[in-house]
């Protein structure tokens, strides 16, 4: 209630003789919130609350500058405070991707966010955004045996099978490196993308980096909260790699190599995600996103069955995966554990 305040009191200077309401407009898997604030003549603004003791405003501010130039629609700063972690920012709307999206819409929308990402990748240097490199890949894939089998599962592996992960991580990781490189949002999918005039409008995406071309594409149509027809998304991924080879940007000249590159980029991912979910799980308490992984084993699943080099991975979701489903298989959900 305490930031509430401070928000209401920061908005008012301002925006002075100006009478405002605010309501809560969303939250992620962070520390930040984000209000509505509408005004007495109807209009309405977004404001960012990230507690400077847990988030830091400037990121956000320089991916924002970044991508505003390369002609994505991004939300305007209005107004900012960056060492109270408060900034006002234009409104978006309300409607996600998530929201919106259906069988009839969902060519154009993903059409739409595929060329706003081609803008965003033509517009990459290196040494402005930080490296994906080996480092971070490495950290969030090794939440998959901490969180997702360890933790969330009970399932903890002898010493040759840690070294027997540990080598293929190693090998997974080593074709992710090599892909061309671009700016990353890192989250680009249908809780991320706004319907909006331009359209698609992009938020969340404070935690860009400089790395693989495919990654975004991975997040885009492998989405942990909304899937479709295999037979869609080639068709989705194609149409991308077709237009990325006009706009000149460092992509496969081959579509098969450029496909390996993105299902192996997606193995990365998923793992990530699965990691992910399970510490929010366990240790922020935030069970919604439990609900989602099964998508994401079965994603991941999909693409170990059509690579042997990726069975240990595959043997490792037999061993903690229950029956099979439709998406591909139903996780343990077990209950919250003391942090």
């Amino acid at each position: 209630m305490k930031r509430q305040q401070l928000i209401s009191e920061w908005l008012a200077a301002c925006c002075p003789e100006r009478q405002f309401t605010l309501a809560t407009a969303s939250a992620d898997a962070s520390f930040r919130r984000y209000f509505r604030a509408t005004f007495d003549d109807g209009t309405t603004r977004i404001v960012m609350d990230a507690p400077p003791a847990h988030e830091d405003c400037r990121p956000w501010l320089k991916v924002q500058g970044l991508f505003h130039a390369a002609g994505a629609h991004v939300p305007e700063v209005l107004a900012q405070d960056v060492e109270q972690g408060f900034l006002l920012l234009s409104d978006l709307g309300d409607t996600t991707y998530l929201a919106a999206l259906d069988s009839r819409n969902a060519p154009a929308l993903y059409g739409d966010a595929m060329d706003a990402l081609i803008r965003i990748q033509q517009a990459s240097q290196p040494g402005i955004l930080p490296a994906y490199d080996h480092a971070l890949l490495r950290r969030e894939i090794d939440l998959f045996p901490e969180w997702f089998l360890a933790r969330h599962h009970q399932l903890t592996l002898d010493e040759s099978g840690q070294a027997a992960l540990h080598a293929l991580f190693e090998r997974i990781l080593a074709v992710n490196l090599a892909e061309p490189k671009v700016f990353v949002h890192r989250d680009y999918h249908s809780r991320n993308l706004m319907l909006a005039t331009p359209n698609p409008g992009i938020i969340d995406f404070q935690d860009a980096v400089y790395g693989p071309i495919s990654y975004d594409m991975v997040s885009l149509l492998r989405d942990a909260y909304v899937n479709w027809d295999e037979d869609m998304e080639l068709d989705w991924l194609i149409r991308y790699w077709e237009k990325a080879r006009r706009a000149g940007l460092p992509i496969a000249g081959d579509f098969a190599s450029f496909h390996r590159d993105y299902e192996w980029m997606g193995v990365q991912r998923q793992l990530k995600v699965l990691g992910i979910f399970a510490r929010l799980f366990h240790r922020d308490g935030k069970a919604a996103y439990l609900d989602d992984m099964p998508r994401v084993a079965g994603y991941l699943r999909r693409t170990c069955e059509r690579y042997d080099e990726l069975s240990l991975l595959r043997k490792l979701l037999d061993r903690v995966e229950e029956k099979i489903t439709v998406l591909g298989y139903t996780l343990d959900k077990p209950q919250v554990s003391g942090a």
